[in-house]
C-alpha cells in the first residue's frame, strides 16, 4: 500500500489556491500552539463582533453582518480547538513507560546488565539507563550485584527460580 503525503508537495499555481481547513485567514493553524490558537480565535471573534456591534449601532449597514458575519465560526473553530489543546496538554507516560518496559525487557532476556550493557540493549543512553537502574533499585524493583567492581542489576528472583539454578549448579 502506498502512503501519501498529508499535504500537497508540489506549491499551488497562482491564482489555484485550494482552501484548506487548517488555514485561518492565511494563518497555518495546524503549526501554532494551543495557547496561540485560543488567543487568536478569541480576538478575531471578538473583534468581528465588536464591528458587528458597531454596525448596527452606528450605520445604516448593518446588513454587512450578513456578508462578513460568517468569519465568526472560523474563529469560534479555532477558539475551541485551542482550548482543547490547553486542557489535553498533559504529560504523556505511554514515552516513559515505553522506555521502562523496553528496559524491562531487556532486563528479562540477559539476567542481569550493567548501565553501558543496557543502553547497548535498549534505544536508551548511558546515562538515562544508569538513573533508571538506581531509581528501580532504590525502589526495590531491582536487584543490585557487585562483581569485579561493576554494579550488575537484576529482576529479583522467585524461589523457585533460584532452587532451579542452585540445582543447575550442582
Amino acid at each position: 500500500m502506498e502512503k501519501r503525503p498529508d499535504r500537497d508537495p508540489e506549491p499551488h499555481r497562482r491564482g489555484h489556491h485550494r482552501w484548506d481547513s487548517d488555514d485561518f485567514f492565511g494563518l497555518d493553524v495546524e503549526k501554532m500552539s494551543p495557547k496561540a490558537q485560543a488567543v487568536t480565535g478569541a480576538v478575531t471573534g471578538g473583534l468581528i463582533l465588536l464591528a458587528a456591534a458597531l454596525l448596527l449601532a452606528f450605520t445604516n449597514f448593518w446588513w454587512l453582518i450578513f456578508i462578513f458575519g460568517w468569519a465568526v465560526f472560523p474563529a469560534f473553530g479555532v477558539f475551541a480547538r485551542g482550548v482543547a489543546g490547553l486542557v489535553d496538554t498533559r504529560p504523556e507516560p505511554q514515552a516513559a513507560n515505553a522506555r521502562e518496559r523496553e528496559l524491562l525487557e531487556a532486563l528479562q532476556r540477559k539476567g542481569e546488565l550493567t548501565p553501558a550493557q543496557a543502553a547497548m540493549e535498549t534505544s536508551l543512553t548511558v546515562k538515562e539507563a544508569d538513573e533508571m537502574l538506581e531509581n528501580l533499585a532504590a525502589k526495590g524493583h531491582l536487584d543490585v550485584r557487585v562483581r569485579g567492581g561493576g554494579l550488575f542489576y537484576g529482576l529479583w528472583e522467585t524461589d523457585s527460580e533460584a532452587e532451579r539454578r542452585r540445582l543447575g549448579d550442582e
